[in-house]
């Protein structure tokens, strides 16, 4: 195994936090960086993946992007955890409802993730299709929603290799088994748990709803930028604690 001295696809004297919340877009990092951090700085851009540091009522947090896909999220996650030693990574990003129990802009926050990827056989030699959340993390953050009297619905997702409304889905998801009652898919949390998992660290996913196959109704890419507030917050909240 070739791990070299310095990252390379994080900035190697970048000022990273401990804690740290991680959008897939770049442009909401960059979001969450202006409207919600203190005296926040941009420490990454390589590849305009951007990662900027600042203060969440007083404490430092930051805000990484990882991009789009186990492949690319693997990346940041991995240099984050091995150079940086982070301790906490809670990722924020949006998904597809699978269940009629999910609505357009309900919030999801994962326990359990299942994938029919080969990622983690290719990752550790890992056979399974089942990871955990971080159990400890995933109580704060359920005791922080209650708290701020947000909606959150708890329970299996699953991560795929391809974005769900471009193929049929419904194919993808007969092969499910019948007992893991799945709410939603998304294409990063799975490598996000496997990768903590395995290094030691706490992580978890919080999702909103942004397409559903029992509905009409899709969040534009404006709303996806710029109206998850909510997450965001809950996000937040929960790292610090």
């Amino acid at each position: 195994m070739f791990i070299g001295e310095n990252p390379i696809h994080i900035s190697k004297d970048a000022d990273i936090a401990d804690l740290v919340i991680m959008p897939g877009d770049p442009l909401r990092a960059k979001y969450i960086a202006e409207n919600f951090l203190e005296n926040a700085k941009l420490v990454t851009d390589i590849r305009n993946m951007y990662g900027y540091t600042g203060l969440y009522k007083g404490t430092k947090v930051t805000v990484m992007a990882h991009g789009m896909g186990m492949p690319s999220a693997s990346i940041y996650i991995f240099e984050l955890i091995h150079y940086f030693k982070v301790k906490k990574i809670i990722r924020i990003g949006t998904c597809g409802a699978v269940s009629p129990k999910c609505e357009i802009g309900d919030l999801i926050l994962t326990k359990e993730i299942f994938t029919e990827s080969n990622f983690a056989y290719t990752y550790n030699g890992y056979v399974g299709n089942v990871v955990e959340a971080t159990e400890s993390l995933n109580k704060i953050v359920l005791k922080t929603a209650e708290e701020l009297k947000i909606k959150v619905l708890y329970g299996m997702t699953t991560t795929t290799d391809v974005f769900g409304p471009y193929v049929d889905f419904d194919k993808i998801f007969e092969r499910i088994p019948k007992s893991y009652k799945v709410l939603g898919e998304e294409m990063e949390a799975f490598a996000l748990s496997h990768i903590a998992n395995t290094m030691g660290i706490e992580a978890t996913t919080i999702m909103t709803v942004v397409d559903s196959k029992y509905s009409e109704v899709v969040l534009s890419p404006e709303d996806r930028e710029t109206k998850l507030n909510n997450m965001i917050t809950l996000g937040l909240e929960s790292i610090i604690r």
